[in-house]
């Protein structure tokens, strides 16, 4: 797992994908933090995490992509499937990489709270557990920006499948209102969501006929569930779509809500897309 872990980082910082991401994340991490806590004397670190959440939409797709969509491009896949490196130590070494990556330039989010620690009173408990939980946050994307990678040899494909996912998990409150209301729009939204699955399990089994079935059966029963029982349906749907909410554990820790429950989530986030990699990866092997 070491020598895939240094592969990975070194490939990172070869090509140009590691100083772009730190760039940017430099910039919009200097840039709200100079206009929230410095030019309106704020203590609030945890609101400048908290507002380049957007970014990380962005940004994380374009770590991600890389990780297993270009062995597929290079052909050079089955070399890494057939090393006698395990499925858990290839995938475990790529997606830790895919992490320092991230957590890297925010090091210097780490001297932001003491910086503001010289011109008045700050909570560091709570800046420090917003920056615990905002690179949490940064890891489970990750994860599932691993294993949509794993699935497919086109980059691009992987970035913008990535980056709607992170979409839809970024927009799941609103999401979650509207099937509160049991609202028309409601099941439009969920057909899209059902459309990004049909998308991903037709890259996964490489048949557009799959996808297409999936996609049909999932909406055809989604239909009959919403007109014949909607109450039920909605209630089901609400668990599962809290579940998807990616952001709001963290957006909990940034309203002072920290907790534990918002740790497991995150590591469970990891463990599960980690483990679809790992499936993805052994069938695969023996194709």
């Amino acid at each position: 797992m070491a020598a895939i872990f240094k592969r990975e980082v070194k490939a990172y910082y070869t090509g140009m994908i590691g100083y772009v991401t730190a760039a940017v994340s430099l910039f919009f991490l200097g840039l709200y933090f100079a206009n929230r806590n410095l030019m309106y004397a704020s203590s609030d670190f945890a609101s400048v995490l908290y507002t380049t959440t957007m970014i990380l939409l962005f940004l994380l797709p374009a770590i991600s992509m890389r990780s297993f969509a270009e062995e597929r491009r290079n052909k050079t896949d089955q070399l890494l499937l057939t090393s006698p490196v395990s499925i858990p130590a290839i995938v475990l070494g790529k997606f830790l990489a895919e992490v320092v990556v991230f957590a890297a330039p925010l090091v210097v989010a780490v001297v932001m709270p003491l910086i503001l620690l010289a011109f008045g009173t700050v909570s560091l408990v709570s800046a420090y557990s917003a920056l615990f939980a905002y690179i949490l946050l940064g890891a489970a994307c990750l994860s599932v920006g691993t294993w949509i990678s794993a699935l497919t040899e086109n980059q691009i494909l992987a970035y913008l499948a990535t980056f709607g996912a992170l979409l839809v998990a970024y927009l799941m409150n609103g999401i979650q209102t509207m099937f509160t209301s049991g609202s028309v729009l409601a099941l439009i939204v969920f057909l899209v969501v059902l459309l990004i699955a049909a998308v991903l399990v037709g890259v996964a089994c490489k048949s557009l006929t799959t996808g297409c079935a999936v996609f049909c059966v999932g909406g055809i029963l989604l239909a009959v569930l919403f007109v014949a029982r909607p109450t039920w349906l909605l209630s089901a749907f609400d668990s599962v779509l809290a579940a998807m909410a990616l952001f709001e554990p963290f957006n909990g820790v940034v309203g002072g809500m920290f907790s534990i429950s918002a740790i497991v989530y995150y590591l469970s986030v990891m463990a599960l897309f980690l483990f679809l990699t790992g499936q993805a990866l052994e069938r695969r092997r023996w194709h």
